[in-house]
C-alpha cells in the first residue's frame, strides 16, 4: 500500500484536499493509448467528411437528375404536340395507326421511356407497350385539358420517373389531345458513378496521412513519459483514489513502528480520530484499548468485531510484508450496528419485491374477471394474508361499467384453513356505510381496521356474523378498493388471524400496490368481456338466424366461435331461381370486431351478387373486386386493418341435372362423401384470396348420386396450432367415412366430436349437405319452334300436364304467363325456344332462348298498344327474373301452389 502512494519511506502521504474528478479514459475509447484515441478521432473525422461529401455529392446528381429529366420530358412533349400533322391526325378515323409509329419514332430518337399520345378524356392512342393502348391514362391531366403543362414526379411500374402532360390545341386554340413524354430518373443519371472515386481516394489518402501523423505522436509521448504510457499512469491514479476515498469501508494502513500512515474518511468518521492523527502512534489516539493493541499489533484478523462508542466495528487486518513490501499492516474497519439494521429492512424489501414481482407475472393471466381476481387472492394468501376476498359490482362481471351505488358480489376467497364465517363465493353483498369496505369504496382509499373486536363499525355490518369472525380468529382487516383511472370496481378486503401481530401501515402500503396492479388486470378482463359480448352479438346478428326453405338439399350446420375472440367465419344458404341452391362459406383472416363487421358486408355482397343469378367464378370475381375497394378506402383514411386474407367457396346445386358447380378464392376444398361411403376431396381449383386480384376464378362442375353429402368448412376446423391443415383433412375423411349413411346432423355431431380442439383459436363453420333429385315425374320439357303459331299447342301441352299434376287452379294465370313469356322469345329472342315446367315447392315455369337481352318491367302509356305483359307477369306471380346461361338466357316466375 506504500508503494501504492508513491512513497519509498514511512512518512505518511499527504492527501489531496478540494474537489476531486475523477477520469475514466479507458472507458472513454475503450481503454486505448493516447496516440490510439488520437488515431481514432483523425480516422472517424475524416470519415465524417468523407460522408458528408458523398451525401452532398449524391444530392447534387439527384436535383440536377431530377431537373435534366422535367426539362427533357417537357421539351420532348412539347415538341411532339406542335409537331405538324398531329392534329390532323388526332381527328383521323383511326389515330394510333398513324401516330403510334411516330410517337416510337420520337420517343427512340429523344432517348426517352415514353411517349403517349391521349384524347381529352385520358384514353391512350400510343403507348411502347401496345397492350396498353386504349387504356386510361395514369397522372393528372386536367391542368393540361385546361390549356396548361403538367410535370410531375410519380413512381411508375417502370420506377421513379418524371412525366409531362402538355395539350394539342387545334388552331382555334381549342385542346383536342394530349401528349405526355417521361423517363426514369436512373435513366438521366450517371454523375455520381463519375465522381465517387475521387472522393473516395481523397478518403484513402487523408486516411494515410492521419496514420502517419498518428505515429509521431506516439513515439514524442513515449519519450516524454519515459515508457510510460497512459494507461499505466491513469490506472495509477485512479487505485490511489481508490484507496483513499472511493470505498465505503474505513481504510488504516499503520507504519512498522505502530505510527498511523493512513486514514481514510470512513476510518476517520468510524473511529472518531483527531484532525492530526496522521504521523502519530495508534496506541495515543484515545481508542480503547483492544482496538488499539490489535492496530498496532499487525496481526492477522477476520471479521473480528470490537466496540468503538456506540458501534460493532468488523476489522479485517492483513501485515503489508507478506509479498517483500515495506514493514506494517493495512486494516478495513465495517459497521455492522448500521449493516445489521439495514439486512433486517432489505430481506423485508426484498419480500415485499419478491411479492410484487409475483403479482406482476401471476395476476391476469387470462382475460376472465373472475379468474383474475382468484389470482389475486391466491397470491395474498399466505404470504401476505391469512383470508382475501374480493368484492366487484356485478356490472364488472358482465363487462359493463360499474354502477355508482350497486350491490357487490363476492367473486373470490382463499384462505389459509376452512370453516371462515366470511361471505361464501357469489353471495350479492351491500356494505353498510360504517363499514371499511363502504368507507374504502367511498374515499376511493385503503382503511386499516388494526383490531376488529374493537371496531364498531365494522361490527355494524352483521352483528352475529362479525361476532363469528372475532371468535373464529380473525382480528385484523385492510380493505382497498379496486381502481382502474377514475373507475372503482370494488373493493379487496386482507384478514389476519394465523400471526398475533395487526397489520401495520408498511402493510398497507404493499396491500395498495398489490391491489393497484391486480385492477389494470381486473379492467383489462372487464374491457375483454364487454368486447367480446359486443362482437359476439354483432356476429350473431350477421349470421343466419335459420335456413330458408327448399327441398334440393337435406342441412345441417355448426357455427362455433372462437373462445379468445370472435372471427370473420360465416356462411348461407340461397335458394336461387330453377328449385337451385347456392351454398357458401367464408373466412376473414382475424377477430374482433372489424373481423365481424367485415364478415357482414361480404355475406351482404354475397345475398346480393346471389340475387343476379351468377355463375359461381363471376359472383368470386365481383365479391374480390369488393374487397379491394374497401382495402383501398380504409388505406385511404388510414386505416391499419385491410381485409387481406378473406377467403371463399360458392357452390351451385341443381337438383334437376344433379350438377353442382364450385368455385373457392383460397379456401379449402369442400369434401364429398358418396352413398356408399367413399370420401374425396374434388379437385376444385384454389385460386387467390379475396381482394389479391389479377386472375379470374375457375370453376368444376361434379355430377351428384341422390344421397350424396358435400361438406364445406373453414380452416379452423382443420387446422390449429397443434396440427397442420394436413393431418385435419385427413381426420376430417376419416369421421365423414365412419358417418355414411347417418343423417346430416349426426355427421355434423361426429365431425366436431373428433376434430373439434379443446379450446379453439378460430372460428368454426360447417356445412352437411345430402342431395336430393328432382324426379322426372315433376319435370315437363318442351321445345318450341320459331313461330307465334306454335305457342297455343305450348299452351294445350302445358294445361294438360297441370291437369296430371292436380293443379287446374293454375291453369289460367299459367297460360297467361306462358303466352307473354313464349311470345317475347320469340318475337325478339333467337332460336332454340324451350319451356319447362318443375312441380316444387312452387311452380316454376321457364322459357328459354339463344339470345342474352333480357327484357325489363316498365309501364306502358295510355296510348301504348304493347308493354303490359311483363306487368301482368309480375302481378300474376310471386317471383320472376332473368338468368343468363352459356348459350342465352332463362326467364323463369314461380307460383305458389295452392
Amino acid at each position: 500500500m506504500v508503494r501504492l502512494l508513491g512513497r519509498s519511506d514511512t512518512r505518511p502521504a499527504r492527501r489531496p484536499r478540494g474537489p476531486r474528478v475523477r477520469r475514466s479514459p479507458e472507458s472513454a475509447l475503450g481503454g486505448r493509448s493516447l496516440a490510439a484515441q488520437v488515431f481514432v478521432l483523425q480516422v472517424v473525422i475524416v470519415l465524417l467528411l468523407v460522408v458528408a461529401a458523398v451525401v452532398a455529392l449524391l444530392l447534387q446528381v439527384r436535383h440536377d437528375t431530377t431537373q435534366e429529366a422535367r426539362n427533357r420530358s417537357l421539351a420532348v412533349a412539347q415538341t411532339f404536340a406542335n409537331s405538324p400533322g398531329i392534329v390532323q391526325a388526332l381527328a383521323s378515323p383511326h389515330p394510333t395507326a398513324v401516330l403510334q409509329p411516330r410517337a416510337e419514332a420520337a420517343r427512340k430518337a429523344s432517348d426517352m421511356d415514353f411517349i403517349v399520345v391521349l384524347n381529352t378524356d385520358g384514353i391512350r392512342y400510343t403507348h411502347p407497350k401496345p397492350d396498353r393502348i386504349g387504356k386510361k391514362f395514369v397522372g393528372n391531366i386536367q391542368p393540361a385539358l385546361d390549356g396548361g403543362v403538367v410535370v410531375e414526379e410519380i413512381n411508375g411500374t417502370i420506377g421513379r420517373l418524371v412525366q409531362a402532360v402538355v395539350p394539342v390545341k387545334a388552331p382555334g386554340g381549342k385542346v383536342v389531345g394530349l401528349v405526355s413524354s417521361g423517363i426514369t430518373t436512373a435513366h438521366v443519371g450517371g454523375t455520381a458513378d463519375r465522381q465517387l472515386p475521387l472522393v473516395l481516394g481523397s478518403a484513402a489518402v487523408a486516411l494515410v496521412l492521419a496514420t502517419a501523423s498518428t505515429a509521431l505522436v506516439s513515439r514524442r509521448l513515449l519519450r516524454q513519459t519515459h515508457g510510460l504510457g497512459p494507461r499505466e499512469m491513469t490506472r495509477m491514479y485512479e487505485h490511489h483514489d481508490a484507496v483513499l476515498h472511493a470505498v465505503r469501508e474505513g481504510v488504516i494502513i499503520v507504519g512498522g513502528e505502530g505510527d498511523l500512515l493512513l486514514a481514510n474518511d470512513e476510518a476517520q468518521r468510524l473511529l472518531d480520530l483527531p484532525p492530526d492523527a496522521e504521523r502519530r502512534q495508534v496506541l495515543e489516539l484515545g481508542l480503547d484499548r483492544d482496538t488499539a493493541e490489535l492496530l498496532a499489533s499487525g496481526r492477522m484478523v477476520t471479521d473480528e468485531v470490537h466496540l468503538v462508542g456506540e458501534r460493532l466495528l468488523a476489522i479485517n487486518q492483513r501485515p503489508t510484508d507478506l509479498a517483500g513490501g515495506p514493514a506494517g499492516s493495512v486494516a478495513t474497519l465495517r459497521d455492522s450496528t448500521e449493516l445489521r439494521a439495514l439486512s433486517g429492512r432489505a430481506e423485508a424489501a426484498r419480500e415485499r419485491l419478491d411479492m410484487l414481482y409475483a403479482a406482476g407475472v401471476g395476476i391476469g393471466t387470462s382475460l376472465d374477471v373472475a379468474r383474475t381476481a382468484e389470482e389475486l387472492t391466491e397470491l395474498a394468501v399466505p404470504r401476505f394474508a391469512d383470508f382475501a376476498t374480493v368484492d366487484l359490482f356485478d356490472s364488472v362481471l358482465d363487462g359493463a361499467e360499474p354502477e355508482a351505488h350497486g350491490a357487490l358480489r363476492r367473486t373470490a376467497v382463499s384462505a389459509v384453513r376452512k370453516g371462515a364465517p366470511l361471505y361464501s363465493v357469489g353471495e350479492r353483498i351491500r356494505f353498510v356505510d360504517s363499514s371499511p369496505q363502504a368507507r374504502s369504496l367511498a374515499g376511493t382509499r385503503a382503511v386499516l381496521e388494526a383490531r376488529l373486536a374493537q371496531a364498531p363499525g365494522w361490527r355494524a355490518q352483521d352483528l352475529e356474523r362479525t361476532e363469528q369472525v372475532v371468535e373464529f380468529g380473525i382480528h385484523s382487516l385492510i380493505t382497498v378498493p379496486v381502481r382502474a383511472g377514475a373507475l372503482t370496481l370494488g373493493v379487496v378486503s386482507f384478514w389476519r388471524s394465523e400471526r398475533p401481530d395487526p397489520f401495520d401501515p408498511d402493510e398497507v402500503v404493499l396491500a395498495e400496490e398489490l391491489v393497484a396492479r391486480a385492477a389494470i388486470s381486473i379492467d383489462n378482463a372487464r374491457r375483454f368481456t364487454r368486447e367480446h359480448g359486443m362482437a359476439v352479438t354483432l356476429q350473431r346478428s350477421l349470421l343466419p338466424r335459420r335456413l330458408p326453405e327448399q327441398n334440393a338439399l337435406d342441412i345441417a350446420y355448426r357455427y362455433l366461435p372462437a373462445q379468445a375472440g370472435v372471427g370473420g367465419d360465416w356462411f348461407d344458404v340461397l335458394p336461387l331461381s330453377g328449385a337451385r341452391v347456392a351454398l357458401v362459406v367464408g373466412d376473414v383472416v382475424g377477430h374482433g370486431l372489424h373481423a365481424a363487421a367485415t364478415m357482414g358486408r361480404l355475406r351482404t355482397a354475397v345475398h346480393n351478387f346471389s340475387a343476379l343469378d351468377l355463375a359461381p367464378e363471376e359472383l368470386l370475381g365481383l365479391l374480390d373486386e369488393l374487397v379491394a375497394r374497401i382495402d383501398q378506402d380504409e388505406a385511404a383514411d388510414g386505416s391499419d386493418a385491410p381485409v387481406s386474407g378473406a377467403t371463399c367457396l360458392y357452390a351451385i346445386y341443381d337438383p334437376v341435372s344433379r350438377r353442382c358447380t364450385i368455385a373457392r378464392a383460397g379456401h379449402p376444398p369442400p369434401a364429398l362423401v358418396h352413398p356408399d361411403g367413399r370420401v374425396e376431396y374434388p379437385e376444385v381449383p384454389a385460386g387467390l384470396p379475396l381482394g389479391l386480384g389479377g386472375l379470374p376464378f375457375e370453376t368444376v362442375e361434379l355430377e351428384l348420386a341422390e344421397g350424396s353429402s358435400l361438406v364445406l368448412y373453414t380452416d379452423g376446423l382443420v387446422e390449429d396450432r397443434e396440427r397442420d391443415i394436413d393431418t385435419g383433412l385427413e381426420l376430417l375423411r376419416t369421421a365423414l367415412a365412419r358417418t355414411s349413411g347417418s343423417p346430416p346432423e349426426g355427421a355434423c355431431q361426429a365431425v366436431l366430436d373428433a376434430l373439434l380442439p379443446p379450446r379453439p383459436n378460430d372460428d368454426i363453420a360447417l356445412i352437411v349437405a345430402r342431395t336430393r333429385a328432382l324426379g322426372a315425374d315433376r319435370v315437363a320439357e318442351w321445345d318450341v319452334p320459331v313461330d307465334p303459331a306454335a305457342v297455343g299447342e305450348v299452351r294445350s301441352a302445358v294445361v294438360r300436364r297441370l291437369a296430371h299434376w292436380n293443379l287446374d287452379d293454375l291453369a289460367f294465370t299459367t297460360e297467361l304467363i306462358l303466352s307473354e313469356l313464349v311470345t317475347n322469345a320469340i318475337r325478339y329472342g333467337n332460336g332454340p325456344v324451350a319451356v319447362r315446367l318443375l312441380r316444387d315447392r312452387t311452380l316454376i315455369c321457364e322459357v328459354s332462348d339463344g339470345s342474352s337481352t333480357s327484357p325489363h318491367l316498365r309501364y306502358a302509356a295510355m296510348t301504348d298498344e304493347g308493354g303490359r305483359g311483363l306487368f301482368l307477369v309480375a302481378q300474376l306471380t310471386e317471383r320472376w327474373g332473368t338468368r343468363y346461361t352459356a348459350k342465352g338466357k332463362v326467364i323463369w316466375a314461380e307460383q305458389p301452389l295452392p
